[in-house]
């Protein structure tokens, strides 16, 4: 079967090949050139023009009826004004589609080659210039502005009361934070960032688990260096050296250069350091820690040394950075983090997006709401939804859907899988969930101090815990 689809695909082409000769051989017996084209073909190509122009406007009809309505159903309260913007700009561009198009097609077809015609030529006009310069821009002033008055609804102040989120993007995943009771976002560093605190949230025990492991990596990485046997093999040589130098120095200046008994025992002292610093230098050399490392790999071991001292110097900086008499990280301990984005339905609510590695774009396609992630750099926007996940579904007629949050800018080999659910819902509903989501810092001995009074006679009810363990607090 492929062979005689071959077959078929060789004989059409030497067809045409052989079309192609026999038009040449026509073309010499009627003693006539190629680029000569006659009245009749022009004004048949005139023709043409027209009936594509109806063909080609029927098609785009077709697909404007077919596929116009292509955004989903908007769910937030500023979507109906993102919306509104985007219609007006699709109708401005629709007329002037149909009015350039129309006047290209035209013009193609009134003016075709005619031997008796001669085209006018002028270089320049002021009327013209004007039109094409004083329309667009006065089209494009009224677009920019209506597109900014759209952008500062988006992105201007939050009402009182309104709802902090904090959406933190990596490769490849979100991860959403909660303000907690005090409506406040602790100080995070990305210094702290470790699988258990992907987002660096500062706490006392977050410093001192990251300063122990970087002060462990750091002796790992000096003992290494000073068991590398090139380092120590120079070490040697240049005590051995300041030995010989020693040694030569005193015999040739005699005993009188020692008349001072301190001079004397003090040279003893340092060769006596230096000799057992050399059979320090033996035996580690021996030992089986004892490593041979390339200068690229020493070079590189120092400076990760550096990298991690000056990481450690900034951890422990965080010790000043206080709001007031509080310090600014026990904001962070009610802090909720979760991988599961939950809105109450008609309360606005304001984003705050950051980036740990690379920039991703945070889209919410249902919501209108699309902002960079840039990292170093937290960008925000508000956002009132107004449908829930259950209403939607009705309205899509889909029992499975959920609202998503995606990243819309190519960030890596697993862009496609970065997604994130988002649920709407009552504010009952939404009160009722968050409360089971756990604090960032959850204070242990409280939970087994409650465990433990519970009473015998009635394990419903606990005894007031002690007032020291109902706050969770930094030593």
């Amino acid at each position: 079967m492929k062979i005689l689809i071959i077959l078929v695909i060789a004989v059409g082409i030497a067809a045409l090949l052989q079309l192609g000769r026999v038009y040449d051989l026509t073309a010499k017996l009627r003693k006539t050139r190629e680029e000569e084209i006659s009245f009749a073909d022009n004004k048949m190509n005139a023709m043409l023009w027209l009936v594509f122009m109806v063909l080609f406007y029927a098609g785009v009809i077709y697909l404007f009826i077919e596929y116009g309505d292509y955004l989903p159903v908007s769910a937030s309260e500023h979507g109906v004004g993102v919306d509104t913007l985007m219609s007006f700009n699709m109708i401005i561009i629709t007329i002037v589609f149909f009015a350039v198009n129309t006047l290209l097609f035209y013009f193609s077809a009134k003016y075709y080659y005619k031997k008796d015609r001669k085209a006018k030529f002028f270089p320049h006009d002021n009327r013209l210039e004007l039109v094409w310069t004083v329309v667009p821009s006065l089209v494009l002033a009224i677009v920019i502005i209506y597109g900014l008055q759209t952008w500062n609804a988006m992105t201007g102040e939050v009402e009182d009361g309104a709802l902090r989120v904090e959406i933190y993007s990596k490769q490849f995943d979100w991860t959403a934070r909660y303000a907690g009771t005090d409506s406040e976002f602790g100080l995070s560093s990305y210094n702290l960032i470790t699988p258990t605190n992907p987002l660096g949230i500062v706490t006392d025990d977050g410093i001192e688990e990251v300063t122990a492991e970087i002060e462990g990596q750091v002796d790992k990485l000096k003992m290494e260096l000073a068991y590398e046997r090139g380092l120590l093999a120079a070490e040697k040589e240049e005590l051995e050296h300041q030995l010989h130098e020693a040694d030569h120095h005193g015999h040739d200046h005699g005993d009188h250069e020692h008349a001072e008994g301190d001079d004397h025992h003090g040279n003893d002292a340092w060769k006596d350091v230096n000799m057992n610093r050399i059979a320090e230098i033996e035996e580690m050399m021996e030992s089986d820690k004892a490593t041979v490392l390339t200068e690229a790999a020493i070079e590189a071991k120092r400076e990760k040394i550096y990298r991690l001292e000056l990481q450690l110097q900034r951890i422990l900086g965080l010790d000043n950075n206080t709001i007031g008499d509080v310090m600014e990280w026990e904001a962070g301990l009610d802090d909720q983090v979760v991988r599961e984005l939950h809105l109450p339905v008609g309360q606005e609510v304001e984003f705050i997006f950051r980036s740990r590695d690379v920039i991703h774009s945070a889209y919410m396609p249902h919501f209108r709401a699309q902002m960079n992630c840039v990292p170093g750099v937290p960008t925000r926007f508000k956002m009132t939804p107004t449908i829930t996940t259950d209403s939607m579904r009705m309205i899509t007629d889909n029992e499975e859907f959920d609202y998503l949050l995606l990243c819309n800018k190519v960030c890596g080999a697993a862009h496609f899988n970065m997604q994130m659910k988002v649920v709407v819902q009552s504010e009952e509903q939404y009160k009722t969930w968050l409360e089971q989501q756990k604090t960032f810092y959850v204070d242990e001995s409280k939970e087994n101090n409650e465990s433990e009074d519970v009473s015998p006679a009635d394990d419903n009810v606990a005894e007031p815990a002690d007032a020291g363990d109902q706050t969770a607090t930094i030593d």
